[in-house]
């Protein structure tokens, strides 16, 4: 069995992946909190860890394994986009319109993660639905000395438990210091966290202990993993925003509620996004949503392919031209798979039986590797080269048969459908026979005259409309590309 080895943040080191249970693989990783559309940031955490699932169910067997992201229902900010449509004239109770918000952005976040190639995992549950056991483990937490309700609130007394801040490595005055704490004359300390709090007759709210409320949100999690997870599980994951205060609450509050069990043994954290080399903020204008590039016509599949050459505990730039080289690969990677109908067939009848029978043992390494997916691309693109140009043609058919094998398997471990791209390449599929044919003339004149500037003229001017223009020395292969612009062909 492959050895699966990540950097565990708790540890602060690289370990081998031990499950608590080879049979019962079990994963948490925090999801959205659902009050507008996933920007591109949000979208880190969610390949980075569908790829982790992707290589458990590889390793372990897709039975074997339980993903679990939560959905965030309960917010201020999906409160006021209710209360605005509200006033605005919309119908039903306030209450209804906070479901009916939460409901519209839960599709769209599921539409546009699905079309960078995200599986669903096989648990998403809302925080709302898991009232009860929240309401349980807070009076637990209280029982045990380990919160207090104070002015309608609950809250968890942190300096009941002697490890906070062994996840993040700081003292709670370096966390006071660093951190924006919500100073209250009802805290017995100002790192106190709120377990639960008050909710007008409006708002969202449930009966409990401690009057008509709502749950504070590290809370949320913990119930939520410990509902469907257990007490002990294996991998705990988001973002490294999430390290302070979030996760650091968990652990606190979790392993309260159950001082004999492990909570998360692994933490996972994925560094931040850039754009162009700059932080991403509507200030700066280069803040956008999944959903705006797709509607530019980025494919999901050129957005993933642009996260995964970089490590996820590294800071990731996206750029335009990362995106343009990104969707090269992919296209010429489906064009070289489309002719082969019969491997594609076995492919979709079983892709993740197909993947684990040809994917290559190298792509597997890569990301065992704490997901080096940056590698595990590198070895697909080698894959590729062997099936291009003269290279191919040194190959046998059952040769050319297997490195497509290889090529399909390898892309699915890392989630990039090139079934899919072939099928849009069809579609858009344009004769450039007699553009082909008139540079091959000009070519072989200008080879006879030394004079190239004809050639060079009419190859500036296929680019230019988005024509993919590749030399051979058998001729020249004209393809569309993602910027092809038919109109701008006339004039040739």
């Amino acid at each position: 069995m492959t050895e699966i080895k990540i950097y565990n943040t708790k540890a602060r080191a690289k370990e081998v992946f031990a499950p608590i249970d080879p049979e019962n693989v079990r994963l948490y990783v925090c999801g959205p909190t659902v009050y507008d559309r996933a920007h591109l940031g949000n979208a880190r955490p969610v390949v980075v860890f569908d790829v982790l699932q992707r290589l458990l169910c590889h390793v372990y067997g897709a039975d074997h394994v339980t993903y679990v992201r939560n959905f965030t229902d309960v917010d201020d900010k999906i409160n006021a986009t209710a209360l605005s449509r509200k006033e605005a004239g919309a119908e039903g109770s306030l209450e209804e319109l906070v479901h009916e918000r939460s409901n519209e952005t839960i599709a769209w976040y599921l539409k546009d993660m699905g079309a960078l190639g995200a599986q669903e995992p096989d648990h998403m549950p809302r925080a709302t639905e898991f009232i009860a056991p929240m309401i349980s483990m807070i009076e637990d937490l209280i029982a045990k000395g380990h919160a207090y309700e104070a002015e309608g609130h609950v809250l968890f007394a942190v300096e009941s438990y002697k490890n906070y801040g062994a996840l993040s490595g700081r003292s709670v005055d370096d966390m006071i210091a660093g951190a924006r704490v919500e100073v209250a004359p009802y805290k017995r300390n100002p790192m106190d966290f709120v377990l639960w709090k008050p909710s007008t007759d409006e708002l969202p709210g449930w009966d409990s202990p401690w009057g008509r409320g709502r749950p504070g949100w590290h809370i949320e999690c913990s119930a939520m993993s410990h509902d469907l997870l257990g007490a002990s599980f294996d991998i705990h994951g988001g973002g490294n925003d999430l390290q302070f205060p979030h996760h650091e609450n968990e652990i606190a509050q979790s392993k309260c509620a159950h001082p004999d069990a492990d909570f998360a043994r692994y933490w996972m954290h994925n560094e931040m996004l850039q754009v162009e080399g700059k932080k991403m903020s509507k200030s700066l204008g280069n803040f956008f949503t999944v959903r705006d590039l797709l509607d530019q016509g980025v494919p999901g599949e050129v957005i993933r392919f642009v996260f995964l050459g970089t490590h996820y505990r590294k800071p990731m730039d996206w750029t335009n031209e990362k995106a343009r080289v990104a969707q090269n690969h992919l296209e010429l990677w489906a064009s070289e798979v489309a002719p082969s109908w019969w491997v594609i067939q076995e492919f979709e009848s079983d892709p993740a039986g197909f993947s684990r029978d040809y994917a290559e043992q190298e792509l597997v390494d890569a990301l065992a590797d704490d997901l080096n997916t940056h590698a595990a691309r590198d070895t697909l693109i080698r894959v590729a080269k062997r099936l291009s140009g003269l290279a191919r043609a040194s190959l046998t058919s059952d040769q050319v048969e297997s490195e497509i094998r290889r090529l399909l398997a390898g892309s699915y471990l890392l989630g990039l459908d090139l079934v899919a791209i072939g099928k849009r390449l069809l579609e858009r599929k344009v004769d450039l026979s007699e553009y082909a044919l008139k540079f091959d003339s000009l070519r072989n004149d200008a080879k006879k005259t030394k004079d190239f500037s004809a050639v060079d003229a009419m190859k500036s001017a296929l680019i230019a409309a988005g024509v993919q223009v590749r030399m051979l020395k058998e001729g020249v292969e004209l393809e569309p590309g993602p910027d092809f612009d038919p109109s701008k062909l006339e004039d040739l």
